[in-house]
């Protein structure tokens, strides 16, 4: 059972109404590219202080109607925490992007210098941690995922706090789809995302909210029409949810860069399996970066007309077809004073 402090600090993360409304900001390589293509610059040529710049801005335009964010600490937070809304939850990263990449898969690691203890201090509501995983790594791999996860999940346990957990399928080194961006794998199959929900679900892990990726690639999703096509794509989505309502956790989208329709449509799906809410990233902030960095006043401009109609699209299609989470507080055994001082441990 989820305590008394997980449950308040998702409550943070979520909006008044209890839908998930999040941005994601945390992302490194995604915007050096995106910065390096908006400069007609090498990745190696963009600086600590353009990578402020950016961050800085997306929270400017952005925070006031995200109902939390997810910052990393080595440049969303020194840019821009003393600008984050009271209102507005924080999600703070715990994994370092640099990730090893081998031949029988990719392990993950924690920022140097980083902790769940530390995320607590700065005053994070969640911790977060990106898992690159696929059921099929070796055994080796897994092992490394697994523990790593299980870690987290027990000192996010200690310090009371939530854990958020985003899953990740990724390509091997010898695939004709390899890349180390943080694109949608190529070679992804349902089942991959399935059994890696199917996974971490478990309690030993400590998970309280799962960020996941859409089980079907997100160009290739057919319209919700009834057709067989259709029902068929919803099956992954069931699956997915299925899982996560049978171990009481939360779940959302993550864009993972989809176009903004394509988006939509894979929120539909989900929001029919039981998903409440998203934690997007590019597919509301990216083309104003862009096109216009490093023009500060234009990519605040774009931010705050294109950027935050998508975040409001979003907003308001989560509302209309997603059930609201609710925290849940059980004090039926409390019956005498200094009951749940004793019995919180």
């Amino acid at each position: 059972m989820t305590t008394f402090g997980k449950q308040r600090g998702l409550t943070r993360l979520a909006n008044a109404d209890g839908y998930f409304t999040m941005v994601a900001l945390d992302q490194r390589p995604p915007l050096f590219n995106a910065i390096a293509q908006a400069r007609g610059v090498s990745v190696d040529e963009v600086s600590f202080d353009e990578m402020l710049t950016a961050k800085r801005l997306l929270v400017e335009a952005l925070a006031d109607e995200a109902s939390s964010m997810l910052l990393d600490p080595n440049y969303a937070i020194p840019a821009a925490i003393d600008i984050l809304p009271s209102s507005t939850g924080m999600i703070v990263t715990l994994e370092e992007h640099r990730f090893e990449d081998g031949a029988e898969g990719r392990k993950s690691r924690s920022i140097d210098n980083w902790s769940v203890d530390k995320i607590r201090r700065i005053g994070g509501d969640a911790v977060k941690v990106l898992a690159w995983y696929r059921p099929d790594a070796s055994p080796e791999v897994l092992a490394h995922q697994r523990a790593y996860v299980r870690a987290v999940g027990a000192e996010c346990r200690r310090h009371d706090l939530p854990y958020v957990l985003e899953l990740l399928v990724y390509p091997f080194p010898d695939s004709d789809a390899h890349t180390t961006d943080y694109v949608e794998s190529g070679d992804k199959r349902a089942d991959m995302v399935i059994e890696s929900v199917r996974e971490f679900a478990k309690p030993e892990y400590g998970v309280d909210l799962f960020k996941l990726e859409t089980p079907l690639p997100a160009a290739s999703l057919p319209p919700l029409d009834g057709s067989a096509a259709h029902q068929e794509a919803a099956r992954a989505f069931e699956e997915v949810g299925a899982i996560c309502a049978a171990a009481g956790a939360p779940w959302v989208m993550l864009s993972g860069g989809a176009a903004p329709e394509q988006f939509e449509r894979v929120l539909q799906y989900s929001y029919a399996a039981g998903a409440q809410g998203f934690l997007a990233g590019r597919t509301i902030w990216l083309d104003s970066v862009v096109s216009h960095f490093p023009d500060t006043d234009a990519v605040l401009g774009a931010l705050q007309a294109d950027g935050l109609q998508r975040l409001r699209r979003l907003s308001a299609l989560t509302a209309a077809e997603a059930k609201p989470w609710q925290p849940t507080f059980d004090i039926s055994q409390i019956d005498r004073e200094g009951a749940f001082s004793a019995a919180y441990a």
